[in-house]
């Protein structure tokens, strides 16, 4: 192992940006100290005189790191939102004048949000290529595709992202349909459920058995139906800078969240979190 002090000065120099490729990438602060750690014990094992540019190098096995764990996440078909509690941040969502100061706050949040419903191939391009300037034809070395291919990976990932709520009119529109959502399944009104959901809405659920995931809004009004005699008070949230749902019990206690994810006037994915000790991990609003 090469550990001189030239190879830990050059790791030290490039650090900082690799975690913040990664984190955006992962979307887990957990996960991206694990991608970095990586990084280094592969960067530390080269003959200093092998790597003629220390940036490139670094930031290719960071990408293909991550690319790898993104990839056996789709393996076992989970996508974790927030492991890390601090990643996931719920807050009272009332409309005020001063929306747009919170959105300057929560959009970079948001994002992450939004990064974390992306394909493996369509996350990387766009962390890398948009935030990181790296050319395609490098970014194309990492997934194992052609740089047309991947170019037109980014472009699908950066129609996403517009979506993001950047004006109080945007996050306005999400709003009304969270709350049409809401009252579909509060008046067990599942008409009105199946129009404001997409056809194909993605639902991850998130509890203490682990992570399963269903797509087809029968699947959505399916449960909807079996909890409708639940007694549970609801309430319109934001998390991550988004329009999304939380639920406790009559006695006051935190049942879930649902992160929603709203596209051309419809909810096209969910992710609900149950898990207990999650949710107890979590700085949440009153009741």
């Amino acid at each position: 192992m090469t550990n001189d002090a030239s190879t830990v000065e050059q790791f030290a120099l490039q650090r900082g940006r690799l975690l913040t490729i990664a984190h955006r990438v992962l979307g887990s602060h957990a996960d991206a100290e694990d991608a970095v750690q990586e990084t280094w014990l592969r960067f530390s094992r080269q003959e200093p005189t092998s790597i003629d540019n220390p940036a490139a190098w670094l930031t290719t096995v960071v990408g293909r790191i991550c690319i790898d764990m993104l990839r056996a996440r789709a393996a076992r078909a989970e996508v974790p939102f927030g492991d890390d509690p601090s990643d996931i941040v719920v807050v009272d969502d009332v409309e005020t004048p001063e929306d747009s100061a919170v959105l300057a706050d929560l959009v970079g949040i948001a994002l992450l949000s939004v990064l974390a419903s992306l394909g493996p191939e369509e996350r990387l391009a766009f962390v890398l290529h948009d935030m990181f300037a790296v050319p395609f034809v490098d970014i194309a070395a990492i997934v194992g595709k052609s740089a047309g291919a991947t170019k037109m990976a980014a472009s699908r990932a950066r129609r996403k992202v517009r979506a993001v709520p950047t004006t109080p009119s945007a996050l306005h529109e999400q709003r009304a349909v969270v709350d049409a959502f809401m009252r579909a399944a509060r008046d067990g009104d599942f008409d009105a459920l199946l129009d404001v959901l997409a056809p194909d809405v993605r639902w991850e659920q998130q509890s203490a058995r682990g992570v399963t995931v269903t797509v087809g809004a029968s699947e959505v009004v399916s449960a909807v139906r079996r909890g409708a005699r639940a007694k549970v008070t609801t309430r319109r949230v934001l998390i991550n800078g988004t329009p999304g749902i939380a639920a406790w019990s009559t006695k006051g206690r935190p049942l879930g969240i649902m992160v929603c994810t709203v596209t051309n006037g419809r909810l096209t994915a969910i992710t609900s979190i149950s898990d207990a000790a999650r949710l107890a991990a979590l700085d949440l609003p009153e009741p």
